[in-house]
């Protein structure tokens, strides 16, 4: 159960190259309802930040307002937290990014949280290219309200009240490829073998790295009419393929079955390795991504895996020519130069 953690852990659990243990990388015991799939999203970003070794105190969590928005806490329990107000989690994370360049900011937030109140916040987000990977738990309801339908439930879907949606949902990997997202994904929070290698990449990625999550609510939405349900998702699930991390600094190997691969490296030198089910899909194509999102929904099917990512992504601090030093880092005299820097400042500008 979700709610069961033991209080004692092995002395030789295994250790990561910084001598952390995978119960390092934990938070408190959740209190979101058994089996929610938001839980499983919490446990895989634990096994992503364990596996790359990333020190817990690099890390920033940030959110909103909802089920999915209370998930950091599970999670990472020694990096910096923020929650923020309902829809405000993008303005957020944005200024802190701009005042500590040297985190890696994770953003988490709810179908609710992004595609209604906050869907002004995450658009500005996405087109300056913010370095963090920002992650939707999308369970088609607000689960804190007692689960109505929320803006990515799709038509005729129904939630436990029964009445079918009447309006046409909106696809947030379409949106945020239209709007210039440099790193898209979607998938399942019941599907961890596809998800943990995904967030290791999107935490990897240079720019803003968007993962779309399929994840039930058991509560209000799980149930046959809905199209955001356990049952519905596993019977229509259609993967681009099996993505694999691996670190440069390990040996290039990983199993696949059979077909085309691809390999895509990141900023970092670490690689991607993409193995294509459906042979149309251009990782470097928006276009490609778009129309073949489009194509599987209109055969009832939900596509995941890595949608669209771009290797020569500038983030935000790229693209203003931001200070190689953290703003947290300056003293006053760089912070305020005084009249005469501004003086020439304007002038440059006459």
């Amino acid at each position: 159960m979700t709610y069961i953690r033991p209080a004692f852990r092995h002395p030789e659990l295994p250790r990561n190259e910084l001598g952390f243990t995978r119960k390092d990388y934990e938070g408190a015991i959740s209190t979101l309802c058994a089996g929610c799939g938001h839980d499983s999203i919490s446990a895989a970003i634990v096994q992503a930040c364990f596996e790359l070794s990333i020190a817990p105190h690099k890390v920033a969590k940030l959110s909103g307002i909802g089920c999915s928005s209370k998930t950091p806490t599970y999670f990472l329990g020694n990096s910096h937290g923020f929650n923020s107000v309902h829809g405000r989690m993008p303005s957020v994370a944005t200024g802190a990014n701009l005042a500590n360049r040297d985190l890696i900011y994770v953003g988490v937030s709810g179908d609710g949280d992004t595609a209604s109140i906050g869907m002004g916040q995450f658009t500005h987000a996405v087109r300056r290219n913010l370095n963090m990977m920002y992650v939707v738990e999308n369970n088609g309801c607000y689960g804190l309200t007692k689960g109505q339908d929320s803006a990515t439930a799709d038509i005729g879907s129904a939630s436990k009240k029964g009445e079918p949606n009447h309006f046409e949902p909106i696809d947030l990997a379409s949106v945020a490829l239209q709007l210039g997202a440099t790193f898209v994904a979607r998938s399942f929070s019941g599907d961890r073998q596809q998800l943990v290698p995904l967030i290791k990449a999107a935490i990897s990625h240079r720019g803003f790295a968007f993962i779309d999550v399929i994840s039930p609510c058991v509560t209000f939405n799980n149930n046959p009419k809905s199209t955001k349900g356990y049952e519905h998702v596993r019977d229509h699930l259609a993967a681009t393929g099996t993505v694999d991390y691996v670190p440069f600094k390990q040996e290039i190997s990983t199993e696949y079955e059979q077909g085309q691969s691809k390999e895509v490296t990141l900023h970092d030198g670490s690689v991607v390795h993409l193995h294509k089910a459906d042979p149309e899909l251009d990782l470097n194509s928006r276009r490609s991504a778009l129309r073949l999102i489009k194509d599987y929904k209109a055969k009832d099917q939900i596509l995941t895996g890595l949608l669209f990512m771009d290797e020569k992504s500038q983030d935000l601090h790229e693209i203003l020519g931001t200070s190689k030093t953290p703003l947290r880092d300056l003293g006053e005299a760089e912070l305020c130069p005084g009249q005469k820097v501004l003086d020439k400042l304007n002038e440059s500008l006459r």
